[in-house]
């Protein structure tokens, strides 16, 4: 049940943010090609106190129950510096953050900050789409031989093929929030129209092809 009540708080903070655009009929392009009529921005939670308090002390509750052992936050660059620093504060533990690729000038560092061999690691990230650039920041701290518990991410639109990669990565993912909740709750509050609700499940059931 707790787990079901953060899911529906943490869709509700992000809609009432308005950190989360539906259109369903003018949609969004992604970076990776794709059209779809939903687009997250969770770094405006930032922006409210409450917010990212709420953000903040859940995952550190969450990283208490299940990683106890903790020694080392890494939150992957950009959206999830700010948040993955205040979930080390939080903790009092060190953190670093990971590029989406190497600098090619200065000492060329992908991974920012110190990390020591075998650190046990938690990976804060803001959203997981198809889980690619989430897991290249996995992969970068891997080869600096830290040791990766889980990921933890603000949100994630639960897609079968971030599932099956992050499987593949042998890599826990655990989410505070996730796109069933938001629309459920967006449909409830009135902040979608029930008539959009057959366009966004059909995009969630094929977003590689939707709206080509």
């Amino acid at each position: 049940m707790e787990h079901l009540e953060t899911d529906r708080q943490v869709a509700k903070y992000l809609l009432d943010i308005k950190a989360v655009e539906l259109n369903p009929e003018s949609p969004f392009t992604w970076a990776s090609g794709w059209k779809s009529p939903i687009y997250t921005d969770n770094r405006k939670s930032l922006s409210y106190p409450q917010v990212r308090t709420f953000l903040k002390k859940k995952f550190a509750e969450l990283i208490k129950t299940k990683y106890p052992d903790t020694e080392l936050i890494a939150g992957v660059a950009t959206g999830a510096i700010a948040v993955g620093a205040l979930v080390a504060d939080e903790l009092d533990l060190p953190m670093v953050y990971v590029r989406s690729s190497s600098k090619t000038h200065g000492l060329e560092n992908q991974v920012e900050g110190i990390c020591h061999k075998g650190q046990k690691t938690i990976v804060i990230e803001d959203l997981v789409s198809t889980g690619m650039s989430s897991l290249k920041a996995v992969s970068a701290l891997r080869e600096k031989e830290c040791d990766v518990q889980a990921m933890m991410a603000i949100f994630t639109y639960g897609f079968p093929v971030a599932t099956q990669s992050f499987e593949q990565a042998n890599c826990k993912l655990y989410t505070l929030s996730n796109y069933n909740s938001l629309i459920e709750l967006a449909i409830e509050t009135g902040y979608v129209k029930q008539e959009m609700l057959p366009k966004l499940l059909e995009w969630r059931q094929n977003p590689e092809n939707w709206g080509k």
